[in-house]
């Protein structure tokens, strides 16, 4: 029985493995860390894990769906979808690979480091003065690092829109946190 449950929940994670995030369809759930984990619940059933961006994400509902398609299209029920909010969805979950996807597709990734990772324990909340803003991020079309940030949020409210100043293009850049 185990190798069976074994053997479905790598079935799991390589059915979601494709599924788009529904704002930025060229990066996976997995590679913008959302998927948070696949794992056996205490009762058999497949239990996926998934984490917004942020609390009020409007796409989680979206992205249950999409999961939910993927594993009955698989053959893979029973199931349940678990949305977990600690820890805290971090830029810094966003895989190497979703990053040069994303400035392919004309969003500047995240610039800088939260410290972070899907995996870190929880950490008490330190008050502290507000850092330094990071230095505006380099246009995704043709490279610059001469940009301005033109508002604070961009086509979502987890990117901000900029310009090039160089080549004159608007683009997105997801901003870090």
């Amino acid at each position: 029985m185990q190798a069976t449950a074994d053997h479905a929940l790598e079935r799991a994670w390589d059915v979601l493995e494709s599924v788009p995030d529904p704002e930025i369809p060229v990066v996976s759930i997995r590679e913008l860390g959302i998927l948070r984990d696949v794992r056996r619940a205490a009762d058999g059933q497949i239990e996926v894990v998934i984490t917004p961006t942020y609390s009020g994400c409007p796409a989680m509902s979206q992205i249950a769906e999409d999961v939910a398609h993927a594993l009955d299209a698989a053959a893979l029920a029973p199931y349940r979808i678990a949305t977990t909010l600690s820890p805290a969805w971090t830029t810094d979950w966003i895989t190497d690979e979703a990053r040069e996807k994303l400035r392919a597709y004309g969003i500047a990734p995240p610039t800088g480091n939260c410290g972070s990772g899907p995996q870190s324990a929880e950490q008490p909340i330190s008050f502290m003065a507000k850092p330094k803003p990071l230095p505006a991020p380099a246009c995704p079309h043709c490279g610059s690092k001469h940009t301005e940030r033109l508002a604070q949020f961009g086509s979502t409210a987890c990117k901000a829109l900029y310009r090039c100043i160089d080549c004159r293009e608007p683009f997105d850049y997801f901003k870090p946190y």
